[in-house]
């Protein structure tokens, strides 16, 4: 009987040892979603903030503050983005690949931008379907118009395509290691300008820029892992941004308000974690010493002490008389005399305080035989 319950105890042991394995296995395939380590929106946000494509390119990969968490490859370095661009008339299609070793890339997302017959231009940042999934868009509306298109549509323009590669980097390029996810979803607010807006939609306004990306499409890591795309990774969601809505993000101090962070990047005016430190000029004056006063509080005038000047009480204080004299009469064992000053210049006790006619009998002592 003994022998029964304790191999039902160890049975239920093991069991609850098994779930709690498989609870720990489940948490770590979510917190594996790879479209999580590069936000479109910050994407979107410093192409309206560069002047070029040479300097969008450079502050894609900055390590001052780094936009991307992506490492495809392994190495534990975060990977190098290159930019490329593709032009046909008024429309210009920008790629943004991931460098994953010599001659291999894997396209991250697009940039098409497109300019109308009314001189109106239209921008929209595109997931690769691979990273993200079908349609997942950002529309950015930019406060004020940005310098980089200034660039675009002038006669002798030439299309850009990035000079660097595997293992041949610019200068100011120094690889670092990928941050923890929570980490970067609270860094990366910090690093969109909000000033800009950025409206999600599920469809391409531009059907020119979808014609010249057919047949420019770089997949080297899809070729290389095809179970790891977004269908895969999440079945049941169209594309991230339907998975944002249906799951429980975790990070450490979430950003409920996004204006805080405004004019970034890292927020320069502002919302890690606008925070600007705190200030106590308003609430506490410094103590000044010398210039402190207590005339309000005490009534009398303290300035600075004058030797030569003489002192007057008058004003304060009531005003004595001593010009009654005393009649001191002596008292039983005391002789008699006249109770003088003992500084005639300064007071006089002649006069009595209050009743300057008082006169005081003797008292009379006895001796006892």
């Amino acid at each position: 009987m003994k022998t029964k319950f304790i191999y039902s105890t160890l049975l239920s042991f093991f069991s609850l040892l098994n779930i709690a394995a498989q609870d720990r296995t489940t948490v770590t395939a979510t917190n594996s979603e790879i479209s999580d380590n590069l936000d479109l929106r910050a994407v979107a946000s410093i192409f309206g903030d560069s002047e070029n494509l040479e300097d969008f390119e450079r502050r894609l990969n900055d390590p001052k503050t780094p936009i991307s968490n992506l490492d495809l490859n392994d190495d534990n370095q975060v990977d190098y983005l290159r930019v490329i661009e593709n032009v046909q008339g008024y429309t210009h299609l920008i790629i943004i690949q991931s460098v994953l070793g010599r001659d291999l890339y894997q396209d991250i997302a697009t940039i098409e931008v497109e300019k109308d017959r009314n001189n109106r231009i239209q921008v929209q940042v595109v997931g690769d379907v691979y990273m993200y999934g079908n349609n997942y868009i950002y529309e950015p509306v930019y406060y004020s118009t940005p310098v980089i298109y200034t660039n675009f549509w002038v006669s002798n323009y030439r299309p850009y395509c990035s000079s660097w590669y595997w293992d041949y980097y610019p200068s100011y390029y120094i690889a670092w290691r990928p941050f923890p996810i929570f980490r970067y979803r609270n860094h990366i607010d910090l690093c969109i300008n909000f000033h800009h807006h950025y409206n999600y939609v599920n469809y391409r306004r531009s059907h020119i820029a979808y014609g010249m990306y057919n047949g420019r499409r770089s997949n080297a890591y899809e070729m290389q892992y095809p179970k790891r795309s977004f269908s895969y990774r999440n079945n049941g969601y169209a594309n991230r941004h339907e998975l944002d809505n249906n799951r429980r993000i975790k990070t450490i101090a979430p950003r409920r308000d996004w204006n805080s962070n405004a004019d970034t990047p890292r927020n320069s005016n502002g919302n890690i974690r606008n925070n600007q430190p705190r200030t106590y000029a308003q609430a506490e004056q410094p103590r000044d010493n010398n210039t402190r006063s207590y005339s309000n509080e005490r009534g009398n005038e303290l300035a600075q002490p004058n030797e030569n000047r003489p002192r007057n009480y008058s004003s304060n204080m009531p005003q004595r008389s001593y010009n009654s004299t005393r009649e001191q009469t002596p008292r039983g064992n005391s002789r008699s005399e006249n109770i003088t000053p003992s500084r005639s210049n300064t007071r006089d006790f002649s006069s009595p305080r209050g009743n300057s006619n008082r006169n005081e009998n003797p008292r009379s002592h006895t001796r006892r035989t």
